[in-house]
């Protein structure tokens, strides 16, 4: 069941639905177990780490990007680090190897840098290359990783002859709330490319993007491209979604502090900022979802129940075009946003002074648990 019940919850507040992540968890648990894969969480679309305890009765491990979720995943997943950082600094690689259970290289560069140091980790750490395809489906420039001048990853015409004897295995990330038929067309150009390097190769990583756990997903034909790809070079696969373990859990709670109006636009100012708290919105863009209110007027005429929503931060661009509610808004009355726990609160900032949304979980039967307030000394700490 949705939440509907907001009353004695702090606004603004992320609200996570156990029950609906729970859900999410069946799915991925189910896919990594009849396709015969591995799938781990990607802490850059979600770290609640909160959550990790049923997390944790799922699935087993993460993928880290910093050193920061390194630890993160050690100390809550309680598990050595899927790693993969864009560049390693030398004073932290150190840690970061000793922490890890796999360890990916952004660039020839970065491997001829560290390579050194590999010998005394490769019984405990298998090492990887980030490669770059070429190809990718994303239409927002964004969030696309594959172009040819992309810093991300390395393209053929850069790889060596063979696959040095350190590297046992390739890692890809060019999906970004993809189905698995985008998936099968990647696999395709993938496999064109990098064939002979598969054949040397003991593991592929098929990086994130797989949104397995939206509404009409086909998850048979995802098992079967897996099943496939696994046995025709008999490797074992890792994929490492971001969204697909937080998509549609849980809502962002805010409340109108205010109404105005100028030049025929009405502006219901929140007490949260897109900016601060939802920047994939003015990033990507997409308009989210608002409980109560569809995102166009009714047969394209304004009226008195159509409203801009405005964030709280004195940034010009912070607010999100019209939606027409069900009835007249008024100060005081909550606006809530759908489907906010994956990427957005992960990208939250202190920009303006204006401090983090609450964070809390929701249950059926317990209700709703505070699990984070944030208050001055977050701000000022981050800041000192």
């Amino acid at each position: 069941m949705k939440l509907t019940d907001f009353e004695n919850i702090p606004s603004p507040c992320y609200i996570l639905e156990e029950d609906l992540l729970r859900r999410n968890l069946r799915v991925i648990a189910d896919v990594s177990n009849r396709a015969g894969v591995e799938i781990i969480m990607a802490f850059k679309g979600f770290s609640m780490w909160s959550t990790f305890p049923i997390v944790k009765e799922y699935i087993k491990g993460a993928t880290a990007s910093s050193l920061n979720e390194l630890r993160l995943c050690n100390e809550e997943m309680e598990a050595k680090s899927h790693t993969y950082m864009v560049a390693y600094k030398k004073n932290e690689f150190d840690e970061i190897v000793a922490n890890s259970s796999y360890l990916t290289f952004n660039s020839m560069g970065q491997f001829s840098l560290f390579k050194e140091k590999l010998d005394a980790y490769k019984k405990t750490v298998s090492f990887g290359l980030r490669i770059n395809p070429e190809y990718s489906e994303v239409k927002t420039e964004l969030y696309n990783p594959s172009s040819s001048s992309s810093r991300l990853g390395v393209t053929i015409d850069q790889m060596p002859e063979s696959l040095p004897e350190e590297i046992e295995g390739l890692h890809f990330h060019v999906l970004c709330e993809s189905d698995s038929f985008t998936l099968e067309n990647t696999l395709r150009i993938f496999e064109r490319k990098f064939s002979k390097y598969l054949k040397q190769a003991k593991w592929v990583n098929l990086g994130g993007g797989h949104l397995m756990t939206k509404n009409n997903y086909d998850i048979e034909h995802l098992i079967q491209v897996l099943k496939d790809f696994k046995e025709k070079y008999e490797v074992s696969l890792i994929l490492e979604p971001g969204s697909a373990f937080a998509w549609g859990t849980g809502t962002l709670l805010t409340t109108v502090l205010d109404i105005v109006e100028n030049g025929g636009v009405k502006t219901a100012i929140i007490d949260a900022s897109f900016t601060c708290h939802m920047p994939d919105c003015l990033e990507m863009p997409y308009k989210p979802e608002v409980r109560g209110a569809s995102g166009i007027a009714k047969n394209g005429k304004k009226s008195n129940d159509v409203y801009r929503i405005g964030g709280l931060s004195c940034l010009a661009g912070d607010f999100m075009e019209e939606y027409q509610f069900d009835k007249p808004l008024q100060i005081g009355d909550q606006v809530i946003f759908e489907d906010m726990m994956h990427y957005t609160m992960v990208k939250t900032s202190t920009f303006n002074g204006i401090a983090h949304p609450s964070i809390g979980i929701w249950h059926n039967k317990e209700g709703f648990r505070l699990v984070k307030e944030f208050t001055y000394e977050d701000f000022k700490g981050r800041l000192s």
